[in-house]
């Protein structure tokens, strides 16, 4: 069912995810496929930051140290892997996890990130950063890497170097993610509709359709 009016209605969705978390870049598919299963209700997406592997380092660490560490051993993570694929295949995704050479922080991602807010798309930049990591196995822990893709999306690349130079917003991203899992937010993709309707995890697009529609049949008070 689909809601259809003359009067616009819009949801306010936070989506609590990181840039290499899998499921986070299949979830984000969805969660736009979902928004178009509801063509009258607008709904205004907020990407926030989570950190799925706080205890990397900012220069980020091999790969396979990385795997050997989280799951044991790299053979062990290929069964789940392969699995990852064939999700993100279905959603018209790629998933190269064996181009992937570098496991990083996401903190300055996360970063550039907030800083594209009014002046280009955040989930455009979100997904470019999916996009590079996932698909391309890009080193996210490159500041160059960072620029050109923040300059893709229409930044001021310059301007993006010169803050990631420094400690802009950093506690700022830090406190954020912190808040999530002090919220009780211990697994990504997490979709929170209109303030107080939580999905967890990437659900088909049916279901998080179905989410927004019972978020923007609350009380307008409630949806802010």
């Amino acid at each position: 069912m689909s809601i259809e009016s003359d009067t616009a209605v819009s949801v306010r969705a936070d989506v609590v995810s990181d840039i290499v978390c899998p499921w986070c870049y299949i979830g984000k598919r969805r969660l736009e496929a979902a928004t178009r299963l509801n063509p009258g209700i607008k709904v205004d997406i907020n990407w926030r930051p989570y950190f799925l592997n706080p205890w990397i380092p900012r220069e980020g660490i091999d790969r396979k140290t990385y795997l050997e560490t989280k799951f044991g051993s790299v053979e062990r993570y290929a069964a789940i892997a392969q699995r990852v694929a064939a999700a993100a295949a279905q959603e018209g995704l790629t998933y190269g996890s064996d181009k992937i050479s570098r496991q990083p922080n996401t903190l300055d991602c996360h970063r550039i990130i907030r800083w594209a807010s009014g002046v280009t798309d955040p989930g455009r930049v979100k997904q470019r950063l999916m996009d590079l990591y996932f698909a391309e196995g890009a080193d996210l822990t490159d500041p160059n890497v960072l620029v050109k893709a923040a300059d893709d999306c229409g930044m001021d690349g310059d301007e993006v170097r010169r803050l990631l130079a420094t400690d802009t917003d950093v506690k700022l991203i830090e406190g954020e993610a912190e808040a999530a899992k002090e919220a009780g937010i211990d697994g990504v993709p997490c979709f929170i509709f209109g303030g107080s309707i939580v999905v967890t995890g990437a659900q088909s697009p049916e279901h998080l359709a179905s989410a927004i529609e019972r978020a923007a049949a609350q009380p307008a008070r409630k949806r802010a």
